[in-house]
C-alpha cells in the first residue's frame, strides 16, 4: 500500500506547510538528506499549550506528538517537490516535551510521532531518536519535534 492510500486510509489530510516563525528555514537539504526544523504541536489550528505532568497527561501528549508527525509528513513532502515516494528512509526523531521535573515518560509522548511514521512508511519509517524534557519550548507548545529524513 502506498503512503498516499495509507494517508487516506487513516483519514489524514496534509496541512500546507507552515512558516517559519523566527530566523530559520522549514527544512534544508544536503545530498540526499534533509533535515526538518522543529515543529510544535497545535490542536485545531492553534499552538497546543501546556507542560506534561501538570496540565496534559501522557496520552494527550501522545496525540500532540502525533499532530506534530501530521506536521512533520507535510514539511517532508515539500521537501521532496510533492512526492512522498521519494522518501527513503527516515533516520532520526529528536523530541523536546514540556514537562514538570518530575516527569518521566517523554518517551511514551514522543511515541505518538514514531508509530505513526512507521505506520505511514512501514520499515522505513523505523528510526533512531531522542527524548527530552525540558522547561520550556516556544509559545508555550507542548511538544516540539525534528525530523532527519534520506531521500532519493
Amino acid at each position: 500500500m502506498s503512503i498516499y492510500q495509507k494517508l487516506e486510509e487513516l483519514k489524514i489530510e496534509l496541512p500546507t506547510v507552515a512558516t517559519p516563525a523566527a530566523a530559520y528555514v522549514m527544512f534544508a537539504q544536503t545530498g540526499n538528506t534533509v533535515f526538518l526544523s522543529g515543529h510544535i504541536a497545535k490542536k485545531d489550528g492553534k499552538v497546543w499549550v501546556g507542560q506534561l505532568g501538570k496540565d496534559i497527561t501522557t496520552e494527550e501528549g501522545r496525540q500532540a506528538a502525533r499532530a506534530v508527525a501530521i506536521d512533520l509528513v507535510a514539511t517532508l513532502r515539500a521537501a521532496c517537490h510533492g512526492d512522498l515516494t521519494r522518501v527513503k528512509r527516515i533516520v532520526k526523531l529528536m523530541s523536546l516535551v514540556n514537562s514538570t521535573p518530575d516527569f518521566t515518560e517523554q518517551h511514551l509522548v514522543t511515541n505518538g510521532a514514531s508509530e505513526l511514521l512507521v505506520e505511514l512508511f512501514g520499515e522505513q519509517g523505523k528510526h533512531a531518536r531522542s527524548a527530552f524534557g525540558v522547561a520550556q519550548i516556544p509559545m508555550g507548545a507542548c511538544v516540539e519535534i525534528e525530523l532527519i529524513a534520506e531521500i532519493a
